[in-house]
């Protein structure tokens, strides 16, 4: 047989089908879509992880294991008779089609379209899938429907932002935004001086939302962005305490002003 990434993928299958088989794996066939969704979590991380260290040779590794817990999932729901992985490839290629008619529609190729004019298209096409899908199940659908409630809460609020803006629900410019964070912040302060923990978490949370709005309106993936920033932290962080330890002192035992004088060197 052909050495194809369909054979290659086909492959996959069936070892996955092997495990779970009556004689196969224990552990694999105890899993469930519930057990398996740390799993899936914990890969696409690790996913992310490769991309910002820019390791192809790790990304390679985990896009296998993060293939892999599509397959596993896909399989479950055969066995349940839902659907087979052959329905969800079925799936994401008419989808992909269907939202690119600039390249897949006859004469697609006659007008060449910006790339902010295939997103523009993109969203569109969205926005009229869900309004059919939701007409279809219920009379109040929401613009919003559809974003996974178990993103993390800052790539949530990106999507959400994201979703109102392709119905015109949007601040005009970044300068907007950013004039709702000073607002945003100026009500924090207000609460953390009257001493009011929870409406501070509130004002904590708007503060938060805002920002992840700014980062949509200036094209930043706020995750990543974030990522970046954490593993910036932590390089610099472990350089101030190396530079204690190596003059036989614990960071611990030190000033906040020889911290913040060794942190500005390190910088």
């Amino acid at each position: 047989m052909p050495d194809t990434v369909g054979t290659r993928f086909e492959r996959l299958v069936g070892i996955m089908a092997r495990l779970r088989e009556p004689g196969g794996c224990p552990w694999d066939r105890e899993q469930t879509h519930a057990s398996l969704r740390r799993f899936v979590l914990e890969e696409t991380h690790e996913v992310l992880e490769a991309i910002d260290r820019g390791a192809p040779a790790e990304l390679c590794e985990e896009l296998g294991d993060f293939l892999f817990e599509g397959v596993f999932l896909a399989r479950i729901s055969e066995e349940a008779g839902d659907f087979t992985i052959g329905d969800a490839l079925d799936a994401v290629c008419d989808k992909l089609v269907r939202r690119h008619p600039h390249v897949f529609a006859r004469g697609a190729g006659d007008a060449a379209l910006t790339s902010a004019q295939v997103v523009e298209s993109w969203a569109a096409i969205k926005a009229r899938e869900r309004a059919a899908a939701g007409r279809a199940a219920t009379p109040a659908a929401s613009a919003l429907d559809g974003v996974p409630l178990a993103l993390p809460a800052l790539a949530r609020a990106h999507a959400l932002g994201s979703r109102a803006a392709e119905v015109g629900f949007d601040w005009p410019e970044a300068g907007d935004v950013v004039a709702k964070i000073e607002e945003e912040i100026a009500e924090l302060r207000h609460e953390i001086e009257g001493g009011d923990r929870r409406r501070a978490e509130e004002e904590m949370g708007d503060l938060l939302f805002a920002i992840a709005n700014l980062s949509r309106k200036l094209g930043i993936e706020p995750e990543a962005a974030l990522r970046r920033a954490n593993a910036k932290f932590t390089t610099r962080f472990g350089a101030v305490e190396r530079a204690f330890a190596a003059r036989g002192q614990s960071l611990g035992a030190a000033s906040l002003d020889e911290m913040e004088a060794e942190w500005a060197r390190v910088k």
